[in-house]
């Protein structure tokens, strides 16, 4: 299992890559492992506010839907059209090809909530 350190992640299961003021979000690989093969995902069109722990959208796995929880807020600039078409990228390349959002992070001090790699790591062996 894959768990880079330049991410942050949720409780939830959920990555963040922060480059400056945008923030690409997707699921971890935890997750994708757990959910199965991934079939459809449900995202917000670009322009839709996301708000820090709510739902922002759903991922559908041969086993289970899911919902997808943002790990900050701001503004979808945009959605990865590429797993719209090909879901299973998700699966295969969860942190890099399988993002989901791309976002402009409002709230830069929520990222002080979320989990470094170290406390990911813990939350997913228990």
């Amino acid at each position: 299992m894959d768990f880079p350190a330049n991410l942050k992640y949720t409780k939830d299961h959920e990555w963040i890559r922060v480059e400056g003021e945008i923030g690409y979000i997707g699921i971890t690989d935890y997750a994708q492992g757990e959910l199965g093969d991934i079939v459809f995902v449900e995202l917000p069109a670009a322009g839709k506010k996301v708000e820090c722990g709510q739902s922002f959208g759903t991922v559908e796995a041969v086993k289970a839907v899911s919902d997808l929880f943002a790990p900050v807020t701001g503004e979808v600039l945009e959605v990865n059209k590429k797993i719209h078409d090909s879901p299973e990228l998700v699966n295969k390349d969860p942190y890099d090809q399988g993002w989901m959002i791309k976002v402009k992070i409002e709230k830069p001090a929520e990222l002080g909530n979320l989990l470094d790699v170290e406390a990911y790591k813990k939350l997913v062996a228990k």
